[in-house]
């Protein structure tokens, strides 16, 4: 059987996204209060029931990524004056900040182990940012990419060995694949256009992504080394963050 695939739709501060569990969704609102400026994440069932607000701060909250246990959540959140990682119990207990750099910290991204956590920082030089690894406790922070350019949207591959992203350090956008250790970078998409957003299929064969190389935001699929790359969307509106359905 095909693995599926599902689309993370973001609009308005408000986006959904179905996870690993076969009966709860993560998302990010801005319900509490009608403040658009003030998002935060939150916990319901698969049938919309027992919505619970997990974070409840006057801070931006967002980026919510299940551990692959399921018991965790990492997520960004700029509470204490910047974005920085912070991680929670499922139930939104025992909220800690990973991070503490006073720059930009976003995208958090679980390794398959769950050991690890990649995510993107402008730490290093403000207006761009790079990927780096951290242990899933905070400690071991290391820079993967380096300048110029923007990287963002770390993915690992099913068995951790690799790490997907996107950059415009070649002036455009698009989509590289580095080892878990950030040696061998190597660009998978030419197209000159807009290419974001990758993830990789359970089988870590083929990797989705979205562009808009033919005009408007579409999803494509394509192989691991960046061959057959395919358009499997074809309407006129907004895609982002193309999820694969886990294999059970």
């Amino acid at each position: 059987m095909k693995p599926l695939l599902a689309v993370c739709a973001v609009a308005l501060f408000t986006s959904a996204c179905v996870i690993d569990s076969p009966d709860q969704i993560a998302f990010v609102s801005d319900r509490q209060g009608g403040q658009p400026d003030k998002p935060d994440i939150y916990l319901m069932n698969d049938d919309g029931t027992q919505v619970t607000n997990l974070t409840k701060h006057a801070g931006r909250n967002f980026d919510p990524a299940w551990s692959p246990d399921g018991r965790k959540i990492a997520f960004d959140s700029d509470r204490d004056g910047d974005y920085e990682i912070y991680v929670m119990n499922a139930d939104g207990s025992g909220q800690t900040r990973l991070t503490n750099t006073r720059a930009g910290e976003g995208e958090p991204a679980w390794s398959p182990d769950g050991t690890k956590i990649a995510f993107s920082s402008d730490r290093v030089w403000d207006l761009t940012s790079e990927i780096y690894v951290m242990n899933a406790d905070g400690s071991g922070q290391t820079r993967l990419t380096k300048p110029p350019g923007l990287k963002g949207s770390p993915a690992w591959s099913p068995d951790g060995t690799k790490i997907a992203f996107f950059s415009d350090r070649d002036r455009d956008y698009e989509i590289y694949v580095m080892n878990a250790d950030g040696s061998g970078q190597t660009q998978v998409t030419h197209s000159g256009a807009r290419d974001a957003d990758p993830d990789w299929s359970p089988d870590g064969t083929k990797i989705a992504f979205v562009s808009n190389r033919d005009g408007n935001f579409e999803i494509y699929v394509m192989n691991a080394d960046g061959k057959n790359q395919t358009r499997v969307t074809n309407y006129p509106s907004l895609y982002r963050r193309p999820r694969w359905r886990p294999r059970r």
